[in-house]
């Protein structure tokens, strides 16, 4: 195994890093900020490379900087949850990484089941576009948005999903839609991270071509949901996942179910060897029982 920095090096790294402020790291780790500054500057002596940039209006992180601190704020956040874990006896452990729509809109609303259902499972629970680290630790079950490439993990498809434009009644109604040529004069909601954008939508369902432009841009699912439910436009998202918004009869389909694109996109992803573990064994089980509920 290659040398690992000291790890008082690594906490003063992430510490500065988070805070932004040699004084705020020095005070969170209850040392001197002349003791943290030597810290970085050995670990930066170490690595052969500058981590922050410092000038008179602070301190912020270099390129690599940013780029370690990805895989090293991760590496150290596991280091203290399998601490604290033992520390209160705490044996029966998950950690579940998620997309963050999926995370807020569908997962939340069904963790009580499972606590209930497990009440020994001590659930911990994070949220991120990024995919987490394995090699690092950083959590026992992903559950991944997006087209599944990742060799040398098990992939579990969690449910097919149905992505079709949604608006608010009151949308639909003030601009009378009924046909989708209309959409072309109206707001259309761009999720940018979506596996489905607007141009393959009106491919695969009419002989139109989508706008070029759009109203409002999102980075996920929940927000273009929360501005179709606002009223400023039409946002292209999964029934599935927006399944509570229809429920509360938030956001209508604009037309119908008839004119879906289907596909699976969520995916409980895990190293093969985290199946042998209980806990993630009754999660999986837990989770796919949860999404044939979805279908």
């Amino acid at each position: 195994m290659a040398a690992v920095p000291p790890v008082t090096n690594l906490l003063a790294f992430e510490a500065v890093a988070r805070r932004r402020s040699f004084a705020l790291a020095a005070a969170e780790l209850h040392l001197t900020a002349s003791a943290i500054s030597h810290q970085v500057a050995r670990l930066e002596s170490e690595l052969g490379v500058r981590l922050f940039e410092r000038s008179a209006h602070g301190v912020r992180l270099s390129v690599a900087g940013e780029q370690y601190l990805a895989r090293v704020g991760g590496a150290l956040a596991a280091l203290s949850s399998a601490t604290e874990d033992l520390r209160h006896g705490v044996s029966n452990s998950l950690y579940v990484h998620s997309a963050p729509s999926i995370a807020s809109l569908w997962l939340m609303p069904r963790l009580r089941a499972f606590a209930q259902a497990y009440p020994a499972i001590s659930l911990n629970l994070s949220a991120a576009h990024t995919h987490s680290d394995f090699a690092l630790g950083q959590a026992d079950i992903d559950i991944r948005y997006g087209v599944p490439q990742w060799p040398g993990l098990e992939v579990e498809p969690l449910f097919e999903e149905r992505i079709v434009p949604l608006a608010s009644p009151s949308f639909i109604r003030e601009h009378r839609l009924k046909r989708l040529e209309q959409l072309l004069e109206l707001p259309l909601i761009q999720s940018n991270v979506s596996v489905v954008q607007w141009s393959d939508w009106f491919a695969a369902v009419s002989d139109q071509r989508a706008p070029e432009r759009f109203a409002v841009r999102f980075d996920r699912a929940q927000m273009a949901l929360d501005a179709a439910m606002q009223g400023l436009g039409v946002a292209l998202e999964s029934t599935t996942i927006a399944a509570g918004h229809l429920a509360d009869g938030k956001l209508r389909p604009v037309f119908g179910l008839d004119k879906a694109v289907k596909l699976k996109a969520h995916f409980a992803v895990y190293p093969p060897r985290h199946a042998r573990r209980p806990p993630v064994e009754a999660f999986l089980a837990w989770l796919h029982s949860e999404a044939a509920k979805s279908k």
